[in-house]
């Protein structure tokens, strides 16, 4: 009897050569994109008969042996010729697939079974496998990066499906709560400890708190990339801090005491006499926490305003100020 030759690896778009985690990958990435649920009309009708093609090409190659039978006919079969098993295949069957079943050249390798080619009351037992580690990124404040503490996040992950236990099939095929991806999408809010003086880039790890692990396997962890805001005031440098401070001309050239912002509130600096646009006067431990104790300094950058808007009397000094330069400059001064 000869049935039509199925390519599997055809079927999934992977290499002969492909690893478990590739397939895998493959198969829930069309089984997403060929869900019946998701079409309608003529579009559902060939859906529903690629999805088939899907699970049985996975059912075939996630399992061991059963690749390793079908790898047996070598690799020079073409998707559509006519098949016949050759006499060495032991324990073939040969039967009609009913409707919702396997086709016939599955059938021809593997014998009729229960859903998903295993026999009926035979248990699927998996070995407990560990959830992935996720990682995602935490946007913080300068302010919560100072002052550290608890900060509240939600994230939206993906859950192993309750219902199919991540195999991705039921006793009816494919699972209609994940649509045979064997995961559902979940919200979880936590709880994260942000330590004082952490850096931009650094991560936070969440033991426990990624992905659902298989079979009793336990959670992956979950680490979150900080990323620290820009903040409107300060810019950050390290664990130093910078801002800038305004200064008219006259308080540049004369010197002045000026309220400059930080973290702990506005504090008065001492801008020396003749000070130039540009200048970065230092304030001591006005910086962030550094790790090992101590906190980092804030710099601040000189501005000079020139002024727009000038009156009369205001003007006349100007002049008088620039006719003074002048004469100086031309007695040599």
């Amino acid at each position: 009897m000869s049935v039509t030759y199925q390519d599997y690896y055809q079927v999934l778009g992977v290499d002969r050569k492909a690893s478990e985690k590739e397939i895998k990958a493959a198969y829930r990435k069309l089984a997403r994109k060929h869900h019946p649920d998701l079409h309608t009309g003529k579009q559902k009708k060939e859906a529903e008969e690629k999805f088939k093609q899907i699970n049985e090409a996975y059912e075939v190659l996630s399992d061991p042996e059963k690749r390793a039978r079908y790898d047996r006919l070598g690799a020079n079969w073409q998707a559509g010729q006519e098949f016949r098993p050759p006499p060495d295949m032991e324990g073939v069957h040969f039967y009609t697939a009913g409707e919702g079943g396997f086709s016939d050249f599955f059938e021809t390798l593997f014998g009729r079974s229960g859903p998903f080619g295993r026999a009926a009351g035979t248990a699927y037992r998996r070995a407990p496998v560990r959830g992935r580690d996720i990682e995602s990124e935490l946007e913080i404040s300068l302010e919560e990066v100072y002052r550290g503490g608890d900060k509240s996040i939600q994230l939206s992950a993906q859950e192993i499906c309750a219902e199919c236990g991540g195999d991705g099939r039921s006793r009816k095929g494919f699972c209609p709560r994940c649509g045979g991806t064997g995961v559902t999408a979940a919200a979880r809010t936590l709880a994260v400890k942000i330590p004082p003086g952490i850096h931009d880039g650094s991560r936070i790890r969440l033991k426990g708190q990624g992905g659902e692990g298989h079979a009793g396997g336990e959670r992956g962890d979950l680490y979150l990339k900080v990323s620290v805001l820009p903040h409107p005031v300060f810019s950050l440098k390290g664990s130093d801090l910078e801002t800038a401070v305004t200064l008219m001309p006259e308080q540049a050239v004369l010197g002045a005491k000026v309220s400059v912002p930080t973290l702990d509130g506005p504090v008065l600096v001492t801008v020396p006499a003749g000070t130039h646009a540009g200048r970065r006067l230092r304030i001591r431990g006005k910086g962030l926490p550094h790790k090992g104790g101590g906190r980092g300094d804030q710099y601040v950058r000189v501005v000079i305003d020139v002024p727009e808007h000038l009156t009369k009397e205001e003007r006349d000094l100007y002049q008088r100020l620039a006719e003074l330069k002048k004469g100086g400059e031309q007695a040599g001064v």
